[in-house]
């Protein structure tokens, strides 16, 4: 198949070899391949600018990562029959690895689909495009889906922020199935029900699967807080695993109403939530002296952008300190962290200077990372965001 030629300024292939899969608009050598001459979406042959040949890509003038490699093989583009087999060749581990269909199908670059996430949730699969090629091949990412796990649901559930910076429309739209405006989710023997309209992301953070799953060895008879609950994925595990009691914090009354709806779908009585906003919330329950057994703290990405990265990290510390501030004498911070610019090390950094900062005694006891249904490419940083730090926090110890 023959392809357009994208040009790479001399030296800018140093990334591509060693293991990455983007090329930023910077990089191209527009002399060569103006990239005004490129359609958004289309595919191209990636070239060093020794004329070597690197790969083919999907390439958008519009974005600043203006093209994405789909295959080091300049003559192989992404073909209906090459997405199938990924979807195929990705669907295989997370068989292996989980029992029940309730996993992250696809984690776009880190399963070769950049622009791509599937999620499963029983018979129902949503899908997230969020590129100009994805979107070229959206009738045959469904028909893939249906042929390999024949799901009663297909839901494309485009309004990601990547789509604006893409040149896409946002929509959601139900492709296959009976409608439905809610998603059923098993994980670590709970049951949830989340909200497909208005719903984050997908609906679900799968991510954190693995975290949660080592928060319910700390919350057997304690009493615990999760701010930035969402629809209570950390408060309402702990809560099944026998805490005393459970406090939810969301600014989101949509979110709140679905943590007492989760709580009642695993009859669980122990559960209350406050809506506001989650640092007002942190002052005022410090300010009433309430105290906990756990705090988890598990925000949106507080650093979006590179450029955001001072004003973030100190969002993080402010978090932190006020969470270590709520703990009881002998008690556990779950601080989590999904921002890709923050590092696991910086984060670590950040609950040690806030335990010192509040005088506090903290021992790291264990690290968390993303659940194998989100692997990570070496070669991208970007790939490897999810921390969790499991902390102890000490007073008049040390």
């Amino acid at each position: 198949m023959q392809f357009p030629v994208l040009y790479l300024r001399k030296g800018a292939e140093r990334r591509i070899r060693s293991g990455h899969l983007w090329v930023y608009s910077n990089e191209v050598d527009t002399r060569r391949s103006p990239l005004t001459e490129f359609d958004a979406g289309c595919q191209a042959e990636l070239r060093a600018a020794s004329d070597k040949p690197l790969g083919t890509v999907f390439v958008n003038p519009r974005a600043l990562i203006c093209g994405r490699l789909i295959s080091r093989d300049p003559s192989h583009g992404m073909t209906p029959h090459r997405l199938t087999e990924r979807l195929e060749t990705a669907l295989v581990m997370r068989e292996r690895l989980f029992a029940d269909p309730y996993y992250r199908w696809v984690f776009g670059d880190a399963d070769g689909l950049s622009g791509l996430v599937i999620d499963r949730f029983g018979d129902a699969v949503v899908v997230q495009i969020s590129t100009a090629g994805m979107e070229r091949l959206r009738e045959a990412i469904v028909r893939a889906v249906e042929r390999l796990v024949h799901p009663a649901i297909i839901v494309l559930k485009n309004d990601g922020k990547m789509r604006s910076v893409e040149g896409l429309e946002s929509y959601v739209e139900q492709v296959r199935g009976a409608e439905c405006d809610h998603l059923s989710v098993q994980e670590n023997g709970v049951r949830f029900e989340v909200p497909l309209t208005g719903g984050q992301k997908t609906g679900w953070f799968y991510d954190h699967r693995m975290n949660r799953q080592r928060l319910q060895q700390y919350a057997a008879g304690k009493r615990v807080l999760d701010v930035f609950s969402y629809v209570g994925g950390w408060g309402v595990q702990a809560a099944a695993a026998g805490a005393r009691q459970v406090t939810c914090v969301d600014s989101s009354p949509v979110a709140i109403e679905a943590v007492h709806h989760n709580a009642r779908l695993n009859g669980l009585d122990n559960v209350e939530t406050l809506e506001g906003d989650a640092f007002d919330a942190l002052k005022a329950l410090a300010a009433e002296k309430e105290k906990y057994d756990v705090v988890v703290l598990d925000p949106p990405a507080l650093i979006p952008r590179r450029r955001d990265q001072k004003a973030g990290e100190q969002a993080y510390a402010r978090l932190n300190q006020l969470g270590l501030r709520l703990l009881a004498r002998d008690g556990i911070l779950v601080s989590a962290s999904c921002s890709m610019h923050l590092s696991q090390e910086r984060l670590v950094d950040i609950i040690r200077n806030s335990g010192r900062k509040i005088d506090r005694f903290v021992q790291l006891l264990e690290q968390g990372h993303q659940a194998p249904d989100h692997p990570v490419i070496p070669g991208i940083p970007e790939t490897d965001y999810i921390k969790a730090c499991f902390v102890r926090s000490l007073t008049g110890f040390f």
